[in-house]
């Protein structure tokens, strides 16, 4: 049995479960915001069973033996769903902390193949992390400065001669924050980084950037010509607009990459790198969980497919 663990709201998801349920394998979407309201799991531990641990999960579209899990696709997790009528903040934070604890109790328990393991994932979705790996990986990086001083920020930009870009840790879809470029008439605010640590980095001009997906040992490298659009500095603002298209990459590039995933213990991820005017391969994140639908749509690369494929390899077994 696949499973993907997301919610029914995600494109991705679904456009993967369709394929498969396509190819008729047995695949099932598990929504982590259903429990415990509308999903109970039952897991069973004794000298008595004919397992080491027996885990039941019953949804409403059916009850499911975890047991036969053989691959999941740790896609995009829901937070649980406490009782609303659950007013009390430390009973609510204690019924959260004691679902947390059973479910990733069972997460550990499976032996599936992961797409990717969720300990893999939040470690390498840790961008200080990234940049050090990327590094071992011998990519180049840009010039950082992650603080929450200031002082050190604003000594920072000075000595980028005022090409400096500023980004966020992490975003919602109702809170995005786009990577920016850092403007003479916003260094007064730099005193309000000592209420949170921000990522400065020295800004690396583009001839164009680069989305890479990479599943497995497929690779999937794609050219965003971010510099055709009025802004530069982050191709997301023009998501719907900026040309893309396949390209290949050299073979030293798509080495790094690959080493990179193995460093991190990834085996999904989708990477952000610029190419220079220069024409030199620069790494600025992976997103070991991020989109490709418009990678896909605008390329062709057949990628929904190669996750599939992946899934069942996986599930079918030696």
């Amino acid at each position: 049995m696949i499973l993907i663990v997301s919610h029914a709201d995600d494109v991705h998801a679904t456009r993967v479960l369709g394929t498969l349920s396509a190819r008729g394998a047995d695949a099932v979407l598990f929504d982590l915001a259903d429990f415990p309201l509308k999903t109970s799991i039952d897991v069973a531990a004794g000298d008595h069973s004919s397992q080491d641990i027996n885990i039941t999960v019953e949804t409403d579209g059916g009850t499911y033996d975890f047991g036969e899990v053989r691959a999941v696709w740790w896609r995009r997790p829901r937070q649980f769903g406490m009782d609303p009528d659950m007013r009390s903040e430390e009973d609510r934070q204690f019924a959260y902390n004691e679902c947390y604890s059973a479910v990733w109790g069972m997460w550990l328990c499976l032996e599936p193949f992961w797409v990717n393991h969720p300990m893999q994932e939040e470690a390498a979705s840790r961008k200080v992390y990234q940049l050090k790996a990327a590094r071992q990986a011998g990519l180049r990086i840009p010039e950082t400065c992650i603080t929450n001083s200031p002082e050190r920020a604003a000594a920072f930009a000075s000595a980028q001669g005022g090409r400096t870009v500023y980004k966020a840790f992490s975003a919602t879809e109702s809170a995005w924050r786009e990577t920016r470029l850092l403007r003479p008439e916003e260094l007064p605010l730099l005193e309000q980084v000592r209420n949170a640590p921000v990522i400065f980095q020295r800004y690396i001009e583009a001839g164009y950037d680069l989305r890479i997906t990479i599943i497995g040992d497929r690779i999937f490298p794609a050219r965003i010509l971010s510099q055709e659009q009025d802004y530069k500095v982050d191709f997301r603002i023009h998501i719907n607009d900026v040309k893309i298209e396949p390209c290949t990459l050299p073979a030293g590039v798509e080495a790094g990459l690959r080493s990179l995933m193995d460093r991190l213990g990834l085996v999904y991820g989708a990477i952000d790198m610029r190419l220079t005017p220069e024409g030199e391969y620069v790494f600025l994140e992976i997103n070991p969980t991020g989109q490709w639908l418009f990678i896909e749509a605008a390329t062709g690369q057949p990628i929904a497919a190669a996750v599939a494929d992946l899934l069942i390899r996986h599930d079918l077994g030696p």
